[in-house]
């Protein structure tokens, strides 16, 4: 053994890490338990994210309690308060798609398209075509630095206007 190979077993051994769970971690917690935060924020990185974990406790018989927003779980009250956030959640969250679909069928409506424009205009797949039907064929490399395209733009392109006139 090198004496970089023994040098880098020796970092492998001192890097090995503990899986075991801290003893602050979601994990330990034991049925009966509650987990008190001080805010909601502290649990959660979005509304969603946060109905989820304390849906998860709460399945495992975990309660939750929040000092700021005084919510607790562990009393019917408080199961109420958190599930009215969750359903405000919801309902904030299809009015957000609904919203969005609606943005992009009036743009439709108004001609625009989203999404990256073509790099290969009908203009563009013409002239590679020729190119590719002269005596000798160019390359698929020079048609693209022609072009100004991509190889496998060029490529993709002319196998599918080949796989369309197939079709005819």
């Amino acid at each position: 053994m090198t004496r970089m190979s023994a040098r880098w077993a020796e970092l492998r051994e001192n890097m090995a890490v503990s899986v075991a769970p801290s003893p602050f971690s979601l994990e330990s917690l034991r049925p009966g338990d509650t987990l008190v935060v001080w805010r909601l924020d502290r649990v959660g990185r979005s509304l969603p994210h946060l109905i989820d974990t304390v849906t998860a406790l709460q399945e495992r018989g975990v309660g939750f309690r929040s000092v700021t927003e005084s919510i607790d779980t562990t009393t019917a009250g408080g199961r109420l308060v958190f599930h009215l956030f969750g359903a405000l959640a919801e309902f904030e969250r299809q009015l957000i798609r609904d919203r969005t679909l609606a943005g992009l069928a009036a743009a439709r409506a108004r001609g625009r398209v989203g999404g990256r424009p073509r790099t290969m205009t009908p203009a563009k797949l013409r002239l590679a075509r020729a190119m590719r039907a002269q005596v000798p064929p160019m390359s698929l490399g020079a048609i693209a630095v022609e072009l100004g395209l991509a190889k496998s733009t060029v490529a993709r392109n002319l196998s599918a206007a080949e796989d369309q006139e197939g079709e005819r």
